[in-house]
């Protein structure tokens, strides 16, 4: 199954819903991630493309979940369809909790950090504390109380004993203003009898059918269905101009090393300057 997000409608509430499978296992395999790292970056990655879709084209929203277990650092990042992704420490292993893998061990307590770069306006960050670490509840727990958005989230990543990961997606409920209370009452017990995501994934529901069984009994409006991607914005020449920017002096000391080296810790890519190219910027500024 191709990776690609739906959106609907029921009744004056908005789901969106997802399969990331494809990215989120690139993303794993690029990071040389363990099981509960997958885990952990899939969860935001998936989660950053549900409000990614709630935004307008070329927004973008970034997520920061800073928590003091092993993990470290998880960051994801979103502009329309298109996530990229990265965990400061992604070779952790933790023994799994109640037969799962242990996110919420490997985030730990922190906080929630988002940050939505607006057009025409002053990019917006709010924060919460994390709920439990294991980001669909922080995701929702973040909706309701920094940007008062009744809200409900569910992201799940599957991953075998051999750590490459089998499904992933999610989904998102965002209840629009003027949204009737028995409309909400259904929804929340669909949601309460549904299985999780990744047993409905590796059922092989589409993110529609996913859709269809959580807006049972309520009238059901897909709208379109938007394929989605892993994509760094990282290149070549966009270092080359950040190092453009940089002072003079700077450049000169790095003209005197036989290689500079800048990376990426989105893509996990390393550029490499030769003292040559590191001059030829230099002479050029």
């Amino acid at each position: 199954m191709k990776d690609y997000l739906t959106i609907a409608t029921v009744e004056g509430v908005r789901i969106y819903a997802l399969v990331t499978t494809n990215l989120v296992g690139q993303a794993a395999r690029m990071h040389h991630c363990s099981h509960v790292a997958s885990a952990a970056l899939g969860r935001a990655m998936t989660g950053a493309l549900l409000l990614s879709a709630t935004m307008k084209d070329k927004e973008r929203v970034n997520l920061r979940f800073v928590g003091d277990g092993p993990i470290g650092e998880i960051i994801a990042d979103a502009e329309g369809s298109k996530v990229r992704g990265y965990v400061e420490h992604p070779d952790i292993f933790l023994p799994p909790k109640n037969g799962k893998l242990d996110v919420g061990g490997a985030v730990g307590s922190g906080n929630l950090v988002v940050t939505r770069y607006l057009l025409n306006a002053e990019p917006f960050t709010g924060y919460c504390e994390l709920k439990n670490g294991e980001i669909a509840d922080d995701l929702t727990y973040y909706l309701y109380k920094s940007e008062q958005t009744p809200a409900s989230v569910a992201l799940g990543v599957l991953v075998n004993p051999e750590g490459e990961v089998v499904v992933a997606g999610g989904f998102f409920i965002q209840a629009m203003p003027g949204a009737r209370d028995e409309v909400l009452a259904k929804l929340e017990d669909n949601v309460l009898h549904i299985p999780y995501v990744t047993q409905l994934l590796k059922m092989g529901y589409t993110p529609e059918k996913i859709i269809g069984t959580l807006g049972e009994g309520l009238q059901v409006d897909i709208k379109e269905s938007i394929e989605v991607g892993f994509e760094c914005r990282c290149s070549r020449q966009k270092i080359i101009d950040a190092l453009g920017a940089l002072d003079k002096s700077a450049l000169q000391e790095m003209s005197e090393d036989e290689i500079t080296e800048a990376h990426c810790d989105f893509c996990n890519t390393t550029y490499q300057f030769t003292k040559d190219e590191i001059r030829d910027i230099l002479n050029k500024k």
